[in-house]
């Protein structure tokens, strides 16, 4: 696994991102002059780093939800192997699902952290073009939900908790995932998480699309970073739907309700996890050392709720989710 660059690229960059990058530019270039010439160019770099700072902060508490979006796919935004590699001490990876394959868009295996032992499962995009075909993009298909489900069950009898790292525009659509029974995998995890006798922590650190998300989504504390989105469906399919237009996707993206903010103030998530100044591709060890110090917290405070009272809790806090909220 490659760790990801800490800046953006200017290829991959952003549209409202290219002030930044010009400005992070010209930073680069007067670090260059001052390392290789007699000028002494430190007072002129601090300055511009304090305007980068405050410009950065800006944009960002003004993206729209579109624009989160397209934060939430940035290329160089950290991804699940990202965090396997930066954030655990050890991982040993557990492949197929005893029935058909083993699907690369979901990887699953035994984490250790600390004094921490879990089971992780994760969607898995790939980095490189050849990789991320054979992950599909991120859109799993039965295989992988089925391997999930196994692997779950088998967290249950050894009691180790579980966490979960969601980032999929989407369960595979084609025809051969739907043959194999995509619907009822799906539908199947949904049911059997709630029943599982352990802690299950599940954390949205890109984008959560539609039941590819749900999944492996259903958990004792839902999280998300301050840049993914979580979703029925994607924008562009909302647009197209709605609108027969995926010129409409910024509309759609509004609409549908889907920043981590708008689901936290609804009662959908459990809480938003802030990524570094600029967002997690910025700074990918930084977002991966927060998400850490999350995961940490809530093993802790989980494993201190007798476990008749952990299933309660998880399957009254998804029977209230659509309710009107009071007040």
């Amino acid at each position: 696994m490659t760790e990801p660059s800490a800046k953006p690229s200017v290829q991959d960059g952003l549209a409202f991102e290219r002030p930044l990058t010009d400005l992070q530019t010209k930073i680069d270039e007067l670090r260059k002059l001052n390392t290789g010439s007699h000028l002494e160019l430190s007072s002129e770099i601090e300055l511009l780093e304090e305007r980068l700072r405050r410009q950065t902060a800006e944009v960002y508490t003004q993206l729209s939800p579109w624009e989160r979006v397209n934060v939430a796919r940035h290329a160089d935004r950290p991804l699940t192997s990202d965090y396997v590699q930066m954030m655990l001490d050890d991982f040993v990876e557990l492949h197929g699902d005893r029935v058909f394959g083993d699907d690369r868009a979901i990887v699953t295996g035994l984490a250790t952290m600390g004094s921490h032992r879990f089971l992780l499962i994760g969607h898995r995009k790939g980095k490189t073009v050849k990789d991320r075909l054979a992950c599909n993009f991120g859109c799993a298909h039965p295989e992988g939900y089925r391997k999930a489900m196994q692997k779950m069950r088998m967290a249950e009898k050894w009691k180790l908790p579980i966490v979960t790292f969601i980032n999929t525009p989407g369960a595979y659509p084609g025809i051969g995932a739907e043959e194999r029974g995509q619907a009822a995998a799906i539908a199947t995890n949904i049911l059997e998480m709630f029943a599982l006798k352990v802690p299950v922590v599940c954390i949205v650190i890109g984008e959560g699309g539609s039941g590819g998300a749900l999944g492996i989504g259903i958990g004792d504390r839902v999280g998300m970073l301050e840049n993914s989105y979580y979703s029925v469906i994607s924008p562009e399919g909302c647009a197209a739907i709605l609108w027969k237009s995926g010129d409409k996707a910024p509309e759609a993206a509004e609409a549908l309700k889907l920043t981590s903010k708008d689901l936290l103030r609804l009662g959908l998530v459990d809480k938003v996890i802030d990524e570094p100044l600029g967002g997690a591709h910025r700074d990918p060890k930084g977002a991966v050392d927060r998400v850490r110090g999350q995961i940490v917290d809530w093993l802790d405070e989980l494993a201190r709720i007798p476990m008749p009272e952990l299933l309660d809790q998880r399957y009254r806090k998804f029977r209230r989710m659509g309710v009107p909220l009071s007040g």
